[in-house]
C-alpha cells in the first residue's frame, strides 16, 4: 500500500491570510499523523507565501512520521535542508513566482547540476527525490544523476482522467514500470483526488506513496480532516 504524505502548504496559506497562528500548521500536522497519514509534505518557497522556513524547523521537532521537503534547489533550499535532515528532499523545477509546480526536470539537459545536488544531499543522509514528467527518457535521467526516486507529475492525467482514464494514465504506467526496472523508487503528486487517485494505484501496483495537497484540504472543508484522511487511505488500499 501507497504511504500517503499530506501537503500541509495550503493551511499555512489560510494561515497567512489572517495573520496570527489559525490554523497552527504544526497541529495540524500532528493530526494528520494522528488521523493515518504516513507523512507531511511542505514546498517553503523563498516568499513564504504559505510555509515559512521557520515553519520547516518547527516540524522537524515534532513530525514522527516521514517528513518532506519540496523546493527548487537554490542555496537556501539546500541550507534549509542540511539544517533539518528530513527523510526526504524532493527536487521540483520551480522558478520563485511559479504559484504551483508545472513541470517535471528535463534530467537529461540538467544532469550536470542535479548530479551534483543530489551528490550534496545525498552526503546528509537524505533521500532525494527528482519531480520528473512520464517520459522514459527523463526517468532513466533521474537514475544516471543517482536520484533515489522519482515523483510523478499527475497533472497531465488528472486532467484526461475523466475523458478517457486507460489513456491518461498509459505514459505514467511506462514510466513507472521503467523506474521500477532500473530500482528507482515511485511517487507520485499533483492533482491527485478522491476521484482518481484509485485507479493510479490500480495501475501502478509498485507505486510507494503519494503527495496530497490541494484536493485534500479542500475534500476536508467538507468532510472534517480525519474523515478525508481516512478516505483517501481507502483509495489506496
Amino acid at each position: 500500500m501507497p504511504r500517503l504524505s499530506v501537503n500541509i502548504n495550503k493551511v499555512a496559506t489560510l494561515r497567512n491570510a489572517r495573520g496570527g497562528n489559525n490554523p497552527d500548521v504544526v497541529k495540524v500536522a500532528l493530526d494528520c499523523e494522528r488521523f493515518g497519514a504516513q507523512g507531511i509534505t511542505v514546498h517553503p518557497r523563498p516568499d513564504e507565501r504559505h510555509i515559512r522556513y521557520r515553519d520547516v524547523l518547527d516540524l522537524k521537532q515534532v513530525v514522527t512520521t516521514e517528513f518532506n521537503i519540496e523546493g527548487y534547489p537554490d542555496d537556501r533550499y539546500l541550507e534549509l535542508v542540511d539544517r533539518v535532515r528530513p527523510a526526504q528532499a524532493t527536487l521540483v523545477p520551480d522558478g520563485p513566482h511559479v504559484i504551483t509546480s508545472n513541470a517535471g526536470w528535463d534530467t537529461v539537459a540538467q544532469a550536470e547540476f542535479l548530479s551534483d545536488t543530489i551528490e550534496k544531499i545525498k552526503n546528509w543522509g537524505v533521500r532525494v527525490s527528482v519531480f520528473v514528467n512520464p517520459d522514459v527518457a527523463m526517468v532513466t535521467g533521474a537514475k544516471t544523476v543517482r536520484a533515489d526516486s522519482i515523483e510523478l507529475y499527475t497533472e497531465a492525467y488528472a486532467r484526461f482522467y475523466h475523458q478517457d482514464k486507460s489513456r491518461a494514465v498509459g505514459p505514467y504506467v511506462t514510466a513507472a514500470a521503467r523506474a521500477h526496472e532500473l530500482g528507482l523508487g515511485i511517487n507520485a503528486g499533483h492533482d491527485l483526488d478522491l476521484h482518481n487517485l484509485r485507479f493510479l494505484n490500480q495501475s501502478i501496483p509498485f507505486l510507494d506513496e503519494v503527495s496530497i495537497g490541494h484536493a485534500l484540504i479542500c475534500d476536508a472543508l467538507y468532510l472534517g480532516l480525519e474523515n478525508t484522511i481516512q478516505l483517501y487511505l481507502r483509495e489506496l488500499e
